[in-house]
Formats: structure tokens, sequence, C-alpha cells
């Protein structure tokens, strides 16, 4: 066992400090309550018949379920996408000098982060309400093409409309700023050693905003795998969905539901993982810089 010695600046003293542990005994308290709940949870779900195991295995690897999975793994891919991409250009234009795109962007901001993805989910479906057809062609002049909205906005454009411009509108601040948190200093050094705007931006700015935005993205990402099980409101065919469909038939609520959480936790607990290898990549540089600052500081101190 390694011993760690003090060394007193003034004096040049070595004191050795106290290597022996400390009892903690409220430590051990809440440590024996926590295994009790735990094994108190364990035994009521695994005593409790009412949860139907039998049923939660039958239909687990169901067809249609994984269908379902499918499509809410396909929802979350197509929504994170285009958000960040819409996200990225409505970050752009808040940080704009140009007063009317910034006014634009931050209103479409507010408007779609304050309105919940449901009742956009539901609005898009029912869009042929307001729209009988979509129309392409001069303002206030002929139309060029025309289509039937109910054609158009299908549950799955719905879907993929609604959850789009809801993602745009966190990835637009997420990105902001993490853009907005790099230093002043960066951009003025670069300019100053004759980067282009592009590349102080791609070699500068964006690799230090990164260890900002990667973060709250990867909680995004699963904050928008969760959300698309809202999409069966309007009878998309997503894993929640799916599920429905079964118990509504066979009247099995509970162990369909368990059946729909088994595979939201399989899912997120991947994107965990992978969200933490991304942000310890990104993160290297500020651990050995962390790691040096705190070595000079021990070689400062034993001086």
């Amino acid at each position: 066992m390694t011993i760690p010695i003090l060394t007193s600046p003034r004096s040049g003293e070595v004191d050795v400090a106290d290597a022996r542990p400390r009892f903690r005994p409220w430590r051990w308290v809440v440590g024996v309550l926590l295994a009790l709940v735990v094994v108190q949870l364990a035994v009521f779900f695994v005593s409790n018949p009412r949860f139907e195991w039998n049923v939660v295995a039958e239909y687990l690897f169901a067809p249609s379920v994984l269908m379902g999975l499918l499509v809410s793994l396909m929802l979350t891919a197509v929504g994170m996408i285009l958000g960040s991409l819409l996200g990225t250009a409505l970050a752009a234009g808040q940080l704009s000098d140009f007063a009317p795109v910034r006014w634009a962007c931050v209103v479409f901001v507010g408007v779609f982060r304050g309105v919940p993805p449901l009742v956009q989910l539901i609005f898009w479906y029912n869009l042929a309400y307001l729209l009988p057809k979509i129309a392409v062609g001069v303002p206030f002049g002929p139309e060029l093409f025309a289509w039937n909205t109910n054609d158009v906005i299908t549950p799955l454009t719905a879907a993929i409309i609604g959850l789009s411009l809801h993602e745009a509108a966190y990835m637009a601040e997420i990105i902001r700023a993490g853009i907005s948190s790099v230093d002043q200093g960066q951009r003025d050094a670069a300019k100053a050693m004759g980067f282009s705007p592009w590349h102080t931006f791609t070699r500068v700015i964006l690799p230090q905003a990164m260890r900002v935005i990667i973060p709250p993205t990867g909680s995004q990402v699963i904050a928008l795998l969760k959300g698309t099980s809202l999409v069966s409101v309007i009878a998309m065919g997503d894993l929640l969905h799916s599920v429905q469909v079964i118990y509504n038939r066979t009247y099995e609520v509970v162990p369909m539901l368990i059946v729909a959480v088994v595979w939201y936790l399989v899912v997120v607990t991947l994107l965990t993982l992978v969200q933490r290898r991304v942000e310890a990549r990104f993160n290297r540089g500020l651990s050995r810089e962390t790691r040096v600052r705190k070595t000079v500081q021990r070689l400062e101190v034993a001086e």
C-alpha cells in the first residue's frame, strides 16, 4: 500500500498521513438499507404472478415487436440527422449579426421548444384541415405543382416532421451554446495566424465546442428515442404501438408493456455506452491538460 506523503512548504517537514480507513457507520446503514430494498424488489418481481414472465419471453422477439423497434430506431436516426442539420443552421442564424435572420431563428427556436412534441405530431397529422392541398408556385401568383395533403402527410411523414422540428430547436441551443463557449481569443489568435474563417471554425472553434456539444447531444438522442413512443397516437407502427396492438387483442397489458420497457432499456444502455466513449474521445486533451496541471502542482508542493 502506498502511503501518501505531505510536505510542508514552510518548514520542510514530512508528515505521513494516516492510511487507516475510517469507520463510517452511516455508510454501512445506508448500504444495508439499499441491499434490503434491492432484495425486496427482486422478490416482488419474481414472486408476483401478474407479471407473466412467460408471456414476456414469448413476445420479446416477436416479429411485430422487432419491426416496431426498427421503426423507433429509424425515426430516432432520421429525426436526429434532420434536427441536427436544421439546428446547426438555426444556431448559425442566432449568432449572425444580420438582425432579421437572427430574430427569425430566435422565434423559430422559441416556438418549437415551447410547443410539446405530442401537440406537434397531432397538428402535422391533421394539417389537411388547414391546407387541403400543398402547392408550390409564384407567391400570390399561379401554382406550378400541387398535391393532396392527405397523400403527402402520412403517419410517417407527420412523425418525421414533428420530431425533426422539435429536435432542431433543442439542437440549435446546444450548438449555439457550444460555439459561444469558445473564448474570443481563440478566434483572434487564428485570425492573427492567417486562418480563413472556414479553417478557423473547423480547426479551432469546432473541436473545442464539441466538448460542450457532445454530452447534451447524447442525451437528446436518448430523449428522442423515448419520444418516438408519442407517434403511437397517430397510428405509427413504432415499438409502443406494436405492443399496444398485441395487448388490445390478448388483454395482456402489463407483460406487453414490460416487453417495450426491456427493449427501451437495452437500446438506451447501448446509446449511453456509445455516448461515454465519444465524450472520452473528445475530452482526451482536457484530461491530459488536467493531469499535467496536477503534476506541476504536486512538484511545486514537493519543492
